[in-house]
């Protein structure tokens, strides 16, 4: 005892458990995250084991992009202000003058694959038409997300992480009927073909002015948006 103030030792035995409890727990959450998605998954008609294949795909493939083509700028920015009376003209900053732009195996590919997997999959089961409730959920997430979006120079698109997902969800359960599949089908597909149109497809007019050497659809950006869409539309099937 110093000062009034009492120090205890603690054992290696201790240490060694408090080391072995925060392994455990950064192993489990991703599991218990995983185990949640892939529950959600089954409800629309997958397997245990292809729903977590289906989930680990999505996150693996959004590390790998696929160029399409590339946008050449044609302008020439200068670094200062130049003027007739000036005695040093302005030299050119370094831009970036040519934009690739690519598509996302996990951010778009994918989940769009697994958006026409679910409409198919689950036609049989729906005894009301989709497709009034598909039209307007596409359009309107697409229109959300588009004004939601954000073109940051340097950064690149910034699509909210939860808002097209929650709009989504409203429009599946205001025209897709209650809880249950025809909900959960509508707002799934509305929500991931919503936000690549209106977060992606509809903002490639203002890439060029990013200065950003590349642009992934459904990438950077989006990826967290379109995996929302796959996760709380399959949470009310």
């Amino acid at each position: 005892m110093t000062n009034g103030i009492r120090f205890q030792s603690i054992g290696a035995l201790s240490v060694v458990a408090i080391i072995a409890l925060i392994l455990l727990l950064i192993l489990l959450i991703p599991l218990m995250f995983l185990g949640l998605i892939g529950a959600a998954f089954t409800r629309l008609g997958f397997s245990w084991l292809s729903a977590l294949a289906v989930v680990l795909l999505i996150l693996l493939g959004s590390a790998i992009n696929i160029p399409l083509y590339t946008i050449k700028r044609d302008m020439v920015r200068m670094s200062g202000r130049a003027s007739m009376g000036d005695s040093f003209p302005s030299w050119p900053r370094e831009d970036v003058w040519d934009t690739v732009i690519s598509v996302n195996l996990g951010g778009a590919i994918i989940p769009v694959c697994i958006a026409f997997y679910v409409l198919y999959a689950a036609y049989p089961m729906i005894t009301s038409s989709l497709a009034l409730p598909l039209v307007i959920g596409i359009l309107g997430v697409s229109l959300i997300t588009y004004v939601s979006t954000r073109a940051l120079p340097g950064v690149g698109l910034q699509v909210p992480l939860l808002i097209p997902a929650l709009t989504a969800l409203l429009i599946g359960l205001a025209f897709g009927g209650n809880i249950g599949i025809s909900a959960s089908v509508t707002a799934m597909v509305s929500g991931i073909l919503g936000v690549l149109i209106g977060g992606n497809l509809a903002q490639l007019g203002k890439i060029k002015d990013l200065d950003i050497p590349t642009v992934s659809l459904g990438g950077s950006g989006t990826f967290g948006a379109v995996l929302f869409c796959c996760i709380l539309p399959a949470l009310i099937a």
